[in-house]
């Protein structure tokens, strides 16, 4: 397998396990009759903070970006290699960005089987799709996409600064854990007012694996917000990879 092939599983089996835990923990308490029935926000943000440490622990072999947002930011942030020694440009892109939202629909569709049964018995359709797609507290697409973008900057600027202190060891010597720290204080912080998807494919894996799979009772797919949490991060995501160029410079 060459390092194209290699950089595309690897983010397929990080995305992977980065959903499959994700939509799990809000699976366990969104759906009736689960043990972690009702166990609040504060459940899911960690839950999530333990499903990217997960998924970064994985996908070593890329780079870790599992997420499109980042791969962009860092191309915007002027990236000339990604993991593995794949060279930046059109066709590594697009192979990052394949891999992560082919990874996000498996672990959709394997979270279903895992909680097949709870939601053969959850009445409400809502709770259904929230297991596998962000929606927002109050619908008002601008400010919703405001949000998104808001909460991935932050993502992607911390990320980019992590990286910047890789020869010289601090947080970034930790590995996957200051990330996964992170995604907890952006959720705990930023991610009432639309989930925090801060990931496209993060949220259009799953909405089409819940778009696809014979959910009993699913309800809409909600494609009209669906755009929101594509464009959000991806503009997050560059914007914070063109800021960190002059507010995170490497000293010489």
């Amino acid at each position: 397998m060459d390092n194209l092939g290699i950089v595309f599983l690897s983010e397929v089996i990080g995305t992977g396990m980065l959903v499959l835990l994700g939509c799990g923990v809000v699976a366990n308490v969104a759906l009736a009759k689960n043990k972690g029935f009702n166990g609040g926000f504060l459940m899911v943000t960690f839950g999530w903070g333990f499903a990217v440490f997960a998924g970064v622990i994985v996908a070593y072999n890329s780079g870790a970006h599992i997420n499109p947002a980042v791969t962009l930011g860092l191309v915007a942030n002027g990236a000339t290699e990604f993991g593995a020694g794949v060279p930046v440009n059109v066709i590594s892109v697009l192979t990052y960005i394949g891999g992560q939202l082919l990874g996000a629909i498996i672990g959709a569709i394997i979270c279903w089987i895992a909680y097949k049964q709870h939601f053969d018995d959850e009445p409400e359709a809502a709770n259904k799709l929230g297991v596998f797609s962000t929606g927002p507290a109050i619908r008002s697409y601008g400010w919703n996409l405001a949000t998104e973008i808001i909460g991935t900057f932050v993502l992607v600027f911390v990320v980019i600064g992590f990286g910047r202190q890789g020869e010289t060891g601090g947080l970034a010597a930790l590995g996957a854990l200051p990330v996964a720290l992170l995604v907890v204080g952006i959720g705990a912080s930023l991610g009432g007012p639309t989930g925090y998807a801060i990931n496209p494919a993060r949220d259009l894996g799953p909405r089409i694996a819940h778009f696809i799979l014979p959910i009993k009772g699913k309800g809409s797919s909600d494609w009209a917000y669906s755009w929101v949490p594509i464009v959000g991060p991806i503009i997050g995501g560059v914007l914070a990879g063109f800021a960190a160029i002059p507010l995170l410079p490497i000293l010489t």
